[in-house]
């Protein structure tokens, strides 16, 4: 690699005083003593060993090498100037780039908001969204493809890995309009569960849930159907074949026509939401920036909205 001759003050210098032919004029602009100029233009024409001013007690001009290099230099500074300005508005989080994982319940549910609000702020920045399944997120989120995950379910803290709470996904109660769930306003698990059932596969983080809901009440639900993705319960649901529980963030996700959802109690079981970043990890301005507005939102008022009204089939 070709070494560098001159550094951008030497080269800011230089052209100043080919623009302003006066070495007290330069040293002025520059905040430099006359001499302290002259010795630094003699630097700057031994190491490039050529010389670029002829010059005497009252005039200074350029030779052919010094008009040369200062249509060069000229180049040289304005990308140099227009660099520093991007690396500034990168490090002020107005350029950029954010990666951001999670689950698609989360990535449906909560991130659309979230970072709406962030777009609203710093335009500029591009945002990325990944969508998997739990262990994708904290892959993306380790090898260092995502800046933050976003995951359901309690995680521990590792060396590696922190985890931080961000809010609680209640549990909601999901019927057809002119179901069962219109009788009343709000539903215990025990009711629930004495319907015909809707029911997520084993090995979903919904699952682990409900089956959890139900140890607590011993009860069984009377699954009709158990399937593996949140639209096809939705849809499920929604042609009146059996009701369901799900975190109200999954609603998203399902078809909304024909459905309404009610809250449900007894027990009161939520989904922890987490943010998952690496430690030891220096955050980029854009990201330092995210987590800033994650600090300053309240999530469960801009998130989750209070249970519905019944919504007429289309």
């Amino acid at each position: 690699m070709n070494r560098i001759k001159l550094d951008l003050f030497e080269l800011q210098a230089f052209t100043c005083l080919a623009a302003l032919r006066s070495y007290r004029a330069a040293a002025e602009d520059l905040g430099l003593s006359g001499p302290a100029l002259s010795r630094l233009i003699v630097r700057i024409e031994e190491k490039l060993g050529a010389r670029l001013f002829d010059r005497d007690t009252r005039n200074v001009a350029l030779t052919p090498q010094g008009e040369r290099l200062r249509e060069l230099s000229g180049r040289i500074l304005s990308e140099a100037e227009e660099a520093q300005g991007e690396f500034d508005s990168y490090l002020a989080a107005r350029r950029g780039r954010l990666v951001l994982a999670g689950l698609p319940s989360i990535t449906a549910g909560l991130l659309p908001k979230v970072v709406a609000r962030f777009i609203a702020e710093r335009p500029e920045v591009e945002v990325s969204l990944l969508d998997a399944l739990s262990e994708g997120v904290i892959a993306a989120v380790l090898e260092g493809r995502a800046d933050f995950g976003f995951t359901a379910g309690a995680m521990e803290s590792s060396g590696r890995l922190a985890f931080r709470p961000l809010l609680q996904d209640p549990f909601v109660a999901v019927g057809a309009v002119g179901g069962p769930l219109e009788e009343r306003p709000g539903w215990t698990w025990s009711e629930l569960l004495a319907l015909p059932f809707v029911a997520m596969s084993p090995g979903t983080s919904v699952r682990a849930l409900t089956d959890a809901a139900c140890a607590q009440v011993g009860q069984v639900p009377r699954a009709r159907f158990e399937v593996s993705h949140l639209a096809t319960a939705g849809a499920l649901v929604a042609e009146g074949l059996g009701v369901t529980a799900l975190p109200a963030l999954t609603l998203p996700v399902i078809p909304r026509s024909g459905l309404l959802r009610r809250p449900l109690g007894e027990p009161a079981i939520v989904r922890r939401i987490g943010l998952v970043y690496a430690t030891g990890r220096t955050l980029s301005p854009a990201a330092a920036a995210f987590r800033e507005l994650l600090d300053r939102l309240d999530l469960e008022t801009l998130i989750l909205p209070p249970a519905e009204a019944p919504q007429p089939r289309s």
